[in-house]
């Protein structure tokens, strides 16, 4: 059978965006939370010491039963083990360019790590916190700081509008609030 069939590729530097994080903007840091940063460095730790071993003691008890053309655990063994080494070099890519931004001072201006609460003339009341392209989760209303909301929203003050575009026009957006919750909030 030729190679072009069953060899998945090799190069694996092009696929940071299959990580399902977007790439960084051209000359843009990488700013993290501190919570988000230790999660990262968390899961890369977990990868490293326990499921890597783990996996490669499996593939190596398959490979000793000998043929390997079938066998299952040493297929789908060595397919886990590249999974894991791509997450880590992903991994670790992204926590050595991180920039963690400690949270700022109490203050009514929104900068990164602000969860502020707003009211839209379209779309009514809405909660965001603006966090790194690592950590978002739309699910808990964490958006990236480079997102058309966030863009909108940062450097403006509780109490003013600010205007947002979006595909249906350009929609106003009032702060109610802005707060900084602490480190475990992440």
């Amino acid at each position: 059978m030729n190679k072009a069939f069953v060899r998945e590729s090799e190069s694996d530097e092009e696929e940071e965006g299959a990580e399902g994080a977007p790439p960084l903007p051209e000359g843009a840091k990488n700013y993290m939370t501190a919570a988000g940063y230790r999660r990262m460095r968390e899961e890369l730790v977990q990868l490293v010491q326990r499921e890597r071993p783990e996996v490669v003691r499996t593939v190596s008890w398959a490979a000793s039963n000998g043929d390997r053309s079938e066998n299952g655990d040493y297929i789908y063994g060595k397919r886990r083990l590249r999974e894991i080494d791509r997450r880590i070099r992903f991994l670790t890519r992204r926590t050595e360019a991180a920039e963690v931004v400690e949270r700022n001072e109490e203050t009514d201006q929104v900068f990164f790590g602000a969860t502020v609460e707003y009211e839209s003339d379209r779309a009514g009341h809405g909660i965001v916190t603006i966090v790194g392209v690592d950590e978002v989760d739309p699910a808990r209303r964490r958006v990236s700081w480079i997102s058309p909301i966030a863009r909108a929203l940062l450097k403006a003050r509780e109490g003013e509008s600010v205007r947002l575009r979006t595909p249906a026009g350009v929609e106003t957006l009032e702060i109610l609030s802005v707060r900084y919750e602490g480190d475990s909030a992440g």
